[in-house]
């Protein structure tokens, strides 16, 4: 059974750059299919699909993020992290980090496992 932890601060001044990780156990990050994904949910709205890295390392960013967004992966300790820089208060959210096994997806419900998700606020 995979299992996720987020970590990581829960306040961060609008401009700065956020970073989040994800600590997976029960598999490996490298076995074959599964994708690592960050999704947030800001107050009163839905699941928004950040991005996700693969299994083999490669990686796909929301277009609405890209240009800020990054999740690189430490492999040795089994961790990927969320790096989400320019930050403003629009960012503020509930930041989940999910698993899904076999094939990729944009659509958060169908991940199959979750992280406790952890509340980043954004302000001075």
């Amino acid at each position: 059974q995979v299992q996720l932890l987020e970590s990581g601060p829960g306040l961060v001044k609008p401009s700065q750059t956020l970073s989040l990780t994800c600590t997976v156990s029960g598999d490996s990050i490298t076995t074959t299919y599964y994708y690592w994904t960050w999704i947030r949910q800001p107050p009163g709205k839905g699941l928004e699909w950040m991005g996700a890295i693969a299994y083999g390392g490669w990686s796909e960013y929301s277009p609405s993020l890209k240009s800020r967004s990054s999740i690189p992966r430490d492999t040795s300790k089994n961790q990927f992290t969320l790096q989400l820089s320019s930050v403003t208060p629009e960012d503020t959210a509930v930041y989940y980090c999910a698993a899904k096994y076999f094939r990729p997806s944009y659509d958060p419900e169908e991940y199959d496992y979750w992280g406790q998700g952890t509340q980043v606020t954004v302000s001075s």
